[in-house]
């Protein structure tokens, strides 16, 4: 018998207005909360300790960004793509990936809560030394990805 995993679901504001993703460089601390970023590609972006917290992404293109020791709390991504970016050593807590491609994405020693990966293209992904606690991949495809603890 396979035990049910529940996943906490992100806790959004329904009122969410649509933000600049640009408004993050005006923060002294980055940080993006409570909005909704809509049809934009970052390429090559850095932005170390950078907070997302209550935020929707949709058709929102990552492409090559380094969000090293992201924090990120009660965020869905829908058709995104974030491919070969780096969220290392990230906190990712109630956030959910959905017909996102996630093409070598590098979550090594990130701590991963409470996150669901739906209809997401997840190959050659790296989660060396990841904790991933109440995970669930749902119709993914993990094709050559890393899962491993030393």
């Amino acid at each position: 018998m396979t035990k049910k995993i529940k996943i906490e679901l992100p806790k959004i504001p329904a009122d969410l207005e649509k933000v600049s993703f640009q408004d993050i460089y005006y923060e002294e601390d980055p940080q993006l909360l409570n909005g909704m970023v809509i049809d934009t590609e970052i390429h090559d972006e850095r932005l170390d300790k950078v907070i997302f917290s209550k935020v929707i992404f949709k058709n929102v293109t990552f492409l090559n960004a380094d969000f090293n020791k992201i924090d990120m709390t009660d965020v869905i991504f829908e058709n995104c793509n974030l491919s070969n970016s780096r969220l290392c050593e990230g906190i990712v807590h109630r956030v959910a990936f959905k017909d996102c491609k996630l093409l070598g994405v590098d979550f090594s020693n990130a701590n991963l809560g409470n996150v669901s990966f739906e209809n997401c293209d997840v190959n050659l992904s790296n989660f060396a030394d990841a904790r991933l606690r109440q995970v669930n991949f749902n119709n993914a495809s993990l094709r050559s990805a890393i899962f491993f603890r030393l």
